[in-house]
């Protein structure tokens, strides 16, 4: 049975060779490989070898060797049809049934490969040729040899318009195909069809085998647009594709960074100063398809390719599409870096200009996507009023609302709050919405100041020599903080009720101040538990996210000893009831510690604004002293 071969190229792609052969034997990393026993002659130590990148298994000691699908073939002792319909299962892809249509299409795209390989062979050989003289020129101004230009294919396509269509007639190609594979372009009036590519250097695009598929043509001089791409054909899809991919592939399993520049000039200045892993769109602004293509290219859990931009205006408007495109892909190690170079420079004169040092210079001062999110949102933005702050924070949650894994935007949201409780520290956050008491304070007023995010003036931070009194403690002493955090993951109904009082205490920093900010976040995309997420529930996101080892101290019958409503068992009623006078405890020993400060202050330096703040410290440490009811919590555990 005839497979078409489109479906069979999807099917080793869609699969990754190491996890079909890790369901039927236990591998073993080896850098970007990996290593067993051979499963096909009996041996005591590791011969077998499976690598990703290259798409095959091979044995040092009996010589086996073969792809996806020779692995199954061999290894389950099926025939060829059945391995791929085994594989195809596993892949999730129907299997095709080929027709006559269907065989007559696969064979006029041979056809096409046939002929756009033998279109590139004419281009290069233009470009050596008496009318190719001004490309060949225009190719050595910008720095490249003979070597780079052989290496890259790159070619010529002469100003007359029917001199690529003689040629591709008299070695047997017809003008149908032509204008198929987007060579020709057919006139309206019904005259023969002329090149599409005409008085231009040209730039091969190949697909992820290496096979010419389209052109890329930039003009050197005269009116027209500077650069024209081949559309979609049977063949080549822009929007899937990367120019430089398949020679990515390999540098990406060679361990070698993947770089996506703009242009076809940047790859090549890339891989001339030694960066091989570089990959360019192909006329547009990256696609989501061309996203998952580069993390497929990048071995092991981590996958974080360089996104490279002009910094200018322009290239920062492509970095923030780009951004915005990326999001809601985002997987447990599936991101990517972001990297401006500086203003007026791209890849190709960064590196002409000051060398390859420079360029690592760039990648090494890339920022992370989430770095890159919050500068899309805060940069010139106003910060000068609640309603502008309201604002950047608003988009904030939109952009993380934006993301699909449920695990990494549940950190998106608590990385993007922290920087916006950072960036406004100065703003008091108000008492909880609700509850038995409300603590507040009479602010001392401000002048209102026009700041826009990143400009002097903003204060992105505590003021300079302020410390938020938090005494230093050890784990065991912090009960009283453990007691709140297993209320709320047992009784995640009380979140609408506590979770704004929660979120303003003064956490010690480390494992259980981010345990609650991931309690926090998870919760708050449950809607405060509307939508059925129980303690069992709440517990596995906790744990999928990395926090076994504090979850069990905090769900533990020591702290259960020391506030017994947090345990499962009590009703929600008593937890609410145990859950304010803690609270209280908490919320009293943090503004005792800033009336202190304000205490220090005011003797340091009298000022109208830090006696108004002593005061409405006073009144609040009164009225959190009301506050501290008896509480089911042992005394001594604070």
């Amino acid at each position: 049975m005839a497979f078409p071969p489109q479906f069979l190229e999807e099917l080793r792609t869609r699969l990754a060779l190491s996890d079909v052969v890790s369901k039927r034997m236990r591998l073993q990393r080896a850098g970007r490989e990996y290593k067993a026993p051979c499963p096909f002659h009996n041996e005591k130590t590791p011969s077998f070898y499976v690598n990703d990148q290259k798409g095959f298994f091979h044995c040092f000691g009996c010589g086996a060797h073969g792809d996806i699908i020779g692995f199954v073939m061999r290894h389950d002792n099926l025939a060829f049809p059945e391995a791929v319909e085994a594989l195809a299962s596993e892949a999730g892809l129907p299997v095709p049934r080929p027709t006559e249509e269907d065989r007559h299409r696969y064979e006029r795209q041979k056809t096409l490969h046939d002929l756009t390989e033998q279109a590139c062979r004419w281009f290069e050989r233009q470009l050596v040729a008496p009318a190719g003289r001004a490309g060949y020129d225009y190719f050595r101004r910008r720095g490249l040899d003979d070597e780079i230009i052989a290496r890259f294919r790159l070619g010529f396509a002469p100003a007359d318009g029917n001199a690529l269509r003689q040629y591709m007639l008299s070695q047997g190609f017809g003008d149908d195909d032509m204008v198929t594979a987007g060579l020709l372009k057919r006139p309206e009036d019904g005259r023969a069809p002329f090149s599409f590519f005409r008085n231009r250097v040209i730039f091969p695009v190949a697909d992820r085998r290496g096979r010419i598929v389209a052109f890329g043509a930039r003009l050197m001089e005269g009116d027209g647009p500077k650069y024209i791409n081949t559309a979609d054909t049977p063949l080549f899809h822009k929007g899937t594709l990367l120019y430089g991919l398949s020679r990515a592939r390999q540098a990406a399993g060679d361990g070698q960074p993947v770089i996506v520049a703009e242009g076809y000039m940047d790859v090549i200045a890339l891989v001339r100063a030694g960066f091989e892993g570089a990959v360019a769109p192909l006329g547009t602004a990256l696609t989501e398809t061309q996203i998952q293509e580069l993390w497929k290219l990048i071995p092991g859990a981590e996958k974080e390719p360089y996104l490279c931009f002009d910094g200018d205006n322009a290239g920062r408007r492509a970095a923030w599409r780009a951004v915005d495109r990326t999001l809601p892909h985002l997987a447990p190690g599936h991101s990517a870096r972001v990297v401006f170079l500086p203003e007026g420079e791209d890849p190709d004169s960064l590196i002409r200009v000051q060398g390859a040092k420079a360029m690592r210079g760039v990648l090494e001062a890339s920022i992370p996507l989430a770095e890159a999110v919050w500068r899309m949102e805060t940069e010139g933005k106003r910060t000068d009023t609640p309603e502008s702050k309201a604002a950047i924070k608003a988009a904030l949650e939109a952009r993380c609302d934006q993301i699909a894994d449920r695990t990494v935007q549940a950190f998106y949201r608590t990385e993007m709050r922290r920087r916006v409780d950072e960036a406004f520290a100065w703003t008091r956050p108000q008492g909880p919405a609700r509850g038995p008491w409300q603590p507040g304070r009479p602010g001392a007023t401000r002048k209102p100041q026009r700041h826009l995010v990143g400009e002097p003036g903003l204060r992105t931070g505590p003021p300079p020599g302020h410390k938020r009194r938090s005494p230093v403690r050890s784990v065991q002493e912090h009960l009283r903080e453990k007691v709140l955090l297993a209320t709320l993951i047992n009784h995640s109904g009380l979140f609408d009720d506590v979770g704004e009082s929660l979120g303003m205490l003064p956490f010690p920093p480390g494992g259980l101040d981010e345990l609650r900010q991931a309690l926090i976040t998870i919760l708050s995309a449950d809607s405060g538990g509307d939508s059925g997420l129980d303690a069992a529930a709440v517990e596995s996101h906790l744990s999928s996210a990395g926090f076994d080892t504090i979850l069990a101290s905090v769900l533990s019958e020591s702290t259960y000893d020391h506030g017994r409503f947090a345990r499962p068992e009590a009703s929600d009623a008593e937890a609410r009831r145990g859950w304010w006078p803690t609270w209280g405890h908490l919320h009293h020993r943090q503004v005792v510690a800033e009336l202190r400060e304000a205490e220090e202050a005011l003797a340091r330096e009298y000022s109208d604004e830090a006696y108004a703040r002593l005061l409405a410290l006073q009144q609040e440490v009164i009225r959190a002293g009301m506050g501290m009811d008896d509480a089911d919590l042992d005394d001594n555990a604070s």
